[in-house]
């Protein structure tokens, strides 16, 4: 079968928007609410095995402040800081203090170009992902993805595949037309659970997670191109 479409996960493939944007969001936002919590580069890598902010919220405060967890308004809490939160995200992408990674952006372009189709399979909200696409690609920037899944429209996140599964029904492609470029154990086995070959790039966090299953794995400062893609994609099928 012949590579028919890039599947792109976001946060840590596409950019290191885990340690550079939502873990500073997070802080700030707790800041403001008037909680004295910190989450510091290393302790939020170990808060990256909860999928989803406002799970991983909610699993710091029953851990780690339990009086916080306790009080009657927790939830209404939770949703304030979420939103905080993501308003300060979207501040830091419009001001372009989060980066695509170089070589993803011209492989997103080549791609195109060539006539694959790519789209976006992601845990994280919808908001934030047109929002980073937009603030380095260009304001048209989602427009060129066939289709972008986001965390917030399906009923499960990663590491269950619903999201990869929503994206192959929209894409109307089989799963083994298809490659996924995914960053974490997570990742990978939400696209594997698809049935769909898969490429890991590591991100700063992910680096001593098991990878099983994936057709390669490459390491932060290895790039990617649509050559080296189509051959790992040709290797999956033998």
């Amino acid at each position: 079968m012949t590579l028919r479409a890039l599947i792109f996960d976001v946060d840590g493939t596409l950019a290191n928007t885990e340690r550079d944007g939502h873990r500073p969001a997070f802080n700030a936002a707790f800041e403001e609410v008037g909680l004295p919590w910190h989450w510091d580069e290393d302790f939020y890598g170990e808060l990256l095995e909860i999928a989803g902010g406002r799970e991983r919220i909610r699993h710091y405060a029953e851990r780690f402040d339990p009086a916080t967890f306790a009080r009657p308004d927790f939830e209404q809490l939770l949703q304030r800081i979420h939103k905080i939160k993501t308003d300060h995200y979207q501040r830091m992408l419009e001001s372009g203090a989060i980066l695509l990674r170089a070589d993803l952006g011209q492989l997103i372009c080549e791609a195109r170009t060539e006539g694959l189709r790519v789209a976006i399979a992601s845990s994280s909200r919808h908001q934030n992902v047109v929002g980073l696409l937009k603030s380095n690609l260009g304001p048209e920037a989602d427009s060129w993805f066939d289709f972008i899944a986001s965390g917030d429209l399906v009923p499960r996140k990663k590491p269950a595949p619903d999201v990869y599964l929503w994206t192959l029904k929209e894409l109307q492609l089989p799963a083994q037309d298809c490659l996924a470029i995914e960053d974490s154990a997570h990742g990978l086995a939400a696209s594997l659970a698809a049935g769909i070959p898969t490429i890991v790039t590591l991100s700063d966090y992910k680096t001593d997670e098991a990878f099983d299953g994936a057709r390669m794995v490459l390491q932060p400062d290895q790039g990617l191109s649509l050559e080296a893609l189509r051959m790992w994609h040709a290797t999956a099928l033998e």
